[in-house]
Formats: structure tokens, sequence, C-alpha cells
């Protein structure tokens, strides 16, 4: 679940003003944008899922539920847990499958909150007449990035779909990982002062997945960014950088994580929209569809905040994994507007960044 992304929710640090919340869309059923990442996910979540499951762990808004467990001699520590769903279309394309997306997209929802991997579990929902042959390449796909990551798939199960119910496969994956001590990566944790830091160019992975569908005439050769973001993440942290916040950008882009974020930690953001980085091929394609790569889906991308103090040491360290090589600063954090992402253009104005209202490219995850 994701935690909303305007200002009818504040969290800690935010103002405490009060604020009438932002009429919900009336929908007696779901629709695609509900899936999106974007504004109706998040009031789907804060108006349906949180009043009925609500606790403590639930409302902190991370990509990662932090629990405590008794260790030995009555000793706690830390583990974090995250559950994903994987429906992407098609299964395969230009830079990786839903193997891959699924084994990647729970590593990385478990590195942003300072945790190292080690389990997942995974549940195959299989539609009647799939070819096994195409499992078995997804599969092994499966266990190559679980290999690349470190991490074990150490339970699954199997269900059987009649034909025409499920669009071929879909995956839900559970990650467990622990966290070291003095790791305390959470959305609350951003502060005024803090650079933004991408670790590479946006939108790869939805350009790819959109062209692999072949439903709009034009072609690219990018692949997509999908890989396990452990091992970047250990290299950040193995550098003594103190780091506040992460987030990995994949529904609703890099706008969505930022204004989620800015909406927990109660700041503002603000983008040098000059120094995001995207491919050319990215831009064209986003240009020629109408949309903002700060919008558009990413699989092998993170953004952290840490102290400006800390920022040439965490881009240091961030180039020097094969994930990372593309590192830039991308922005700063103000203390206020809270709860407020803002672009610097190329002209010296000054744009809103918002999340987008329903479903930019559906299926893309």
């Amino acid at each position: 679940m994701t935690s909303p992304t305007d200002e009818e929710s504040p969290r800690s640090g935010a103002s405490s003003a009060p604020t009438c919340p932002a009429p919900w869309p009336h929908h007696e059923r779901i629709v695609l944008g509900h899936g999106g990442g974007g504004r109706l996910t998040a009031g789907l979540v804060e108006r349906l899922f949180r009043p009925i499951l609500e606790n403590p762990t639930l409302l902190t808004g991370d990509d990662s539920a932090i629990v405590e467990v008794g260790g030995r001699a009555n000793a706690a520590s830390e583990l974090a847990i995250s559950t994903d769903a994987h429906v992407v279309h098609p299964l395969v394309f230009p830079g990786g499958d839903i193997g891959r997306l699924a084994i990647c997209g729970t590593v990385n929802d478990l590195a942003v909150v300072g945790a190292r991997p080690l389990w997942i579990t995974a549940a195959f929902i299989l539609e009647e007449g799939f070819p096994t042959a195409d499992l078995k390449r997804i599969v092994e796909s499966m266990r190559e990035a679980a290999d690349e990551a470190g991490v074990t798939v150490v339970a699954g199960d199997t269900k059987v779909a009649e034909r025409g119910k499920v669009d071929g496969l879909y995956i839900t994956t559970t990650g467990v990982g622990t966290i070291a001590p003095g790791r305390r990566a959470r959305a609350t944790n951003i502060e005024a002062g803090d650079s933004v830091l991408l670790s590479g160019p946006l939108g790869d992975h939805g350009i790819a997945v959109l062209a692999a569908r072949g439903e709009l005439d034009f072609q690219t050769e990018i692949e997509s960014d999908v890989a396990p973001l452990n091992g970047l993440v250990e290299a950040v942290y193995e550098a003594g950088v103190e780091v506040h916040a992460m987030r990995d950008p994949t529904r609703g882009g890099l706008a969505a994580a930022l204004n989620e974020l800015a909406a927990s930690s109660g700041v503002s953001i603000v983008l040098d929209e000059e120094a995001v980085p995207a491919r050319p091929a990215v831009r064209a394609a986003c240009e020629m569809l109408g949309f903002d790569p700060l919008h558009v889906a990413n699989e092998g991308k993170l953004v952290a905040f840490v102290p400006a103090r800390d920022e040439a040491a965490a881009l240091e360290a961030m180039r020097s994994n094969d994930y990372g090589s593309g590192a830039c600063r991308i922005g700063r954090v103000e203390a206020s507007p809270a709860g407020r992402v803002t672009g610097e253009t190329g002209i010296g104005g000054l744009r809103i960044i918002d999340v987008p209202s329903g479903e930019l490219l559906p299926r893309i995850c």
C-alpha cells in the first residue's frame, strides 16, 4: 500500500492546521486507475483499506513494514516485511520478464528501508492452458534474479484458474529482511537541507513495456531497468553515509514517490528539472505520447535523501555500483510549504509536480 499523496493526511512534522479532505471520485467499482500508484490509489488506501486495517505499523507509509521481534536473551531485533503483486503485460519485455520483476521489486522495497533482503515467498496464479515451457523460463529467471540479489525463495503456492479468467500468469511475492542497528531510512526522517539524489535515468521500464505491447505506432531500443538494488544500497551504507530516506519510484514514477515522501515528512522538495536524467529515446517517446518522464514507472532506480555534508560520499558510493553509475543530485529539501513538490524549470520558472490522477500505463508491474 502507498501513503496518501496530498495534504489530506498530515504526518509527523507537517502542519497541524485542519484541512478538508479532497473529494474522492465516486466509484462503485474498481477502475484501472486504482492500481496506478497515483491519486486514485492513494484515495482507495486512505478511505477503504486504512480505516479497516489500521495499525501503527501500517500507518508509517514506507515501502516495507518494520516490525520488532524478540531475539535471544529478550533482545529485540527489527525485520522488514514487504509484499507485492505482479500483473505486467506482456509477461516478457525487453530487459526482463515477470519473474525477474517479481524478485527485484520485492528486494528493492526491502532495501530502501535499510534492510538486507534474505527470504522471499512466491505465489503463482496460472491460467489453464499456459505453456509449461514458458513457466519454466520465468521461474528460471526468478532464480537468476534471486541469486544476483543474494536472496532465497523459501516457500510458494500455485493456483490454476479457468481459461480466460487470468491473463496467463500473475505472481505475488513477500519478502523478509533484517535491519542492522543504526539504519533508520524512513519517510518521516527527511529534513530541510537534505540533498535529493537519483541513481540514474528515469522511465526505461515504463517505455520498454509499453513499446513491447505493440499497441502504439512507435518503436524503441530502450530496455527495462529492472534490477535488484540491495547491493547499491549496501555500498552507500558502507561509505558511512547517513541515509534519511530512500524510495524506488515504481508506479506513478518519481513524481508519486516524492509526493508521498513530502507528505510523510512535512517538508517541501524542490527539483532542478534540468538535472533530472532521462535517455533521449525515453524523452522522445514521452513527448510523442504526452507523458511526463517524472510519471513513468521505473524498476531499477532509487531516490535517496541524505544530509548535504554526505552528498559527495553518497554519489561516489552509488556510482561505484553498476546500477548507480548515472547517479546525480536532482534537488534539495526545504522546510516549507509542507507536503509540496515543485520543479525549477530551465527558464527560471517554478511548477508544481503532482501525481497522476489515474492510470498512466496500466499493467506496468
